[in-house]
C-alpha cells in the first residue's frame, strides 16, 4: 500500500543500518502513485493469461506475502500432475527382490 510504502521509505532514510537502500529520488517518485498503479494493472492485464497467470500479491506483511506465495507455487505444481516414471522392463528384472 501507499502508506506501508511511505513507512519502510522513511525508515530507510532514517535509520543507518538501512539508509544504504535508501534513494532520494523515491520520494518523489510517489508522487506519481496513482499512475504507477494504473500502469501495472493495465500491463497485468494485457500479459495474465489462463496458461501464465499473474498474481498480485499484498506485501505489507512479509509473512503473509510469503505464504500466499508458497500457497500459489504449490497449487501451480499440484497441478501439473508430475509423477516419477516408470523404470524400464530392463531395469525392472534386474531389481532386487
Amino acid at each position: 500500500s501507499k502508506d506501508e510504502q511511505e513507512r519502510r521509505l522513511l525508515e530507510r532514510r532514517d535509520d543507518p543500518t538501512k539508509q544504504w537502500k535508501f534513494n532520494p529520488a523515491d520520494l518523489k517518485t510517489r508522487d506519481k502513485w496513482v499512475d504507477y498503479m494504473r500502469a501495472y494493472a493495465a500491463a497485468l492485464s494485457a500479459t495474465s493469461t489462463d496458461h501464465a497467470p499473474w498474481y498480485v500479491v499484498p506485501a505489507n506483511s512479509k509473512l503473509q506475502r510469503n505464504l500466499i506465495i508458497a500457497q500459489a507455487i504449490t497449487d501451480a505444481l499440484a497441478g501439473l500432475k508430475m509423477h516419477y516414471p516408470s523404470a524400464s522392463s530392463e531395469t525392472k528384472s534386474t531389481l532386487i527382490k
